[in-house]
């Protein structure tokens, strides 16, 4: 059965700038805002939008996103005619290969694109931050007759040379592209959401995989050929919330962002867009009789005795009595003893944080999205451990051991 709009979700990427917290898993599979992960945003985004049918691209570390995502139930996309699909490079009678760049990615999947002959295809990131309906964005699309349409954000114009930006007319028709330009002509700046008409994308990616000197890349190869040739192209101004997560100080600032909804703007209590998540639910926790808990939140199974200050606790975390955790992150299954302080860090998941050891330091405000310390999964911290402010660390600490 043809759909109308097939959604590809790029989903392989390493997150390299991750360091710690992507060596064991995709990272669109990292977790945020306590019971979610990041994927969450546009899988939730697609079933909002009434787009049914997902490809989801898997590369690097795929195993746990894999078992996070199943059958697509908690998004409502166990569906016998469409629903989610998971798309890791494959051996073909060609041979097998990696996905060598995001278009390349999108390439080795036509035909599955093919099955539901689609009049347009919808290209997701995996690793942002996003609430939006991609229904204004396809009547934006169908409205102006474009062939390829991309979501933009106007940024400041101080930043705009980090972006890919789009330089428009007055009818928003992209006139040109400039990858982080030195001296930027536009403040639009990519958000990496592309709609192709179908026929369009397919004869794009096809002529760009017979280029042996392309990078099969979207920003570097596809958009520039669309443009060479005159192609009907848009930029779709979008004013939501938007964050690529793609660093330490942006993941915990953007964590940090949900404790404050009316100023940030993103809501997760939004009855009317929920985010789905494997974790959905009603929030059940036990906090203790001398804990004090403020302006956090707080995920299914938590066990509280100490105090949690403006921070988000994943699901299963115990923090002990006396113990101290303020501005941080703490993923799933940490267990922080008794004494132990954590301030202005990011916790991955199952990590032991020992007696009176002391992970992060007080910043001053100007450092607040800069100097952030970063466990990784599966360690220990041994007791009365110091781990001094911005430490990054990849292996456990042994008691009373010193990290700067």
């Amino acid at each position: 059965m043809a759909k109308e709009i097939v959604a590809m979700l790029l989903a392989g990427g390493q997150g390299s700038r991750l360091y710690a917290l992507t060596q064991k898993l995709a990272k669109p599979a990292v977790p945020f805002a306590g019971k979610y992960r990041m994927i969450d945003f546009p899988l939730s985004n697609c079933v909002n939008s009434g787009i049914d049918t997902v490809g989801i691209l898997t590369q690097y570390q795929p195993l746990i996103l894999n078992e996070y995502i199943g059958n697509g139930e908690p998004w409502n996309l166990d569906r016998k005619n469409g629903g989610v699909h998971i798309l890791p490079p494959f051996q073909s009678a060609k041979g097998s290969d990696w996905y060598k760049g995001t278009a390349n990615a999108i390439y080795q999947n036509l035909s599955f694109i093919a099955r539901y002959n689609p009049k347009y295809v919808i290209i997701l990131s995996g690793d942002q931050i996003c609430k939006q309906d991609y229904r204004e964005f396809l009547a934006f699309h169908k409205e102006k007759e474009a062939e390829f349409s991309v979501a933009v954000r106007e940024v400041p114009w101080e930043d705009a040379s980090r972006f890919g930006l789009m330089v428009t007319d007055g009818k928003d028709r992209i006139t040109e592209f400039q990858e982080k330009p030195k001296a930027p002509k536009s403040n639009l700046a990519s958000m990496g959401i592309y709609i192709f008409n179908w026929d369009v994308l397919k004869k794009y990616l096809e002529e760009d995989e017979e280029d042996p000197d392309s990078e099969n890349d979207f920003g570097k190869n596809i958009i520039p050929n669309l443009l060479r040739d005159g192609r009907a192209m848009y930029a779709y101004r979008f004013s939501g919330y938007w964050k690529d997560v793609g660093t330490i100080p942006a993941l915990w600032e953007a964590n940090m962002e949900v404790l404050s909804p009316e100023e940030s703007g993103i809501n997760l209590f939004d009855e009317n867009w929920q985010i789905h998540s494997r974790t959905s639910g009603r929030t059940i926790h036990r906090i203790g009789s001398e804990a004090q808990v403020t302006d956090s939140m707080i995920a299914n199974d938590c066990h509280i005795d100490g105090i949690v200050r403006h921070s988000l606790l994943s699901h299963g975390v115990q923090v002990e009595h006396g113990a101290i955790i303020e501005d941080s992150v703490i993923m799933g299954n940490v267990v922080i003893k008794n004494r132990a302080v954590v301030r202005h860090s990011i916790i991955a998941e199952n990590v032991v944080i020992g007696e009176a050891a002391t992970i992060g330091a007080s910043v001053s405000e100007e450092d607040r999205g800069a100097k952030i310390t970063t466990i990784g999964p599966d360690l220990t911290i041994g007791k009365g451990a110091k781990i001094g402010a911005n430490a990054m660390v990849e292996k456990s600490v042994r008691e009373g051991e010193i990290v700067c």
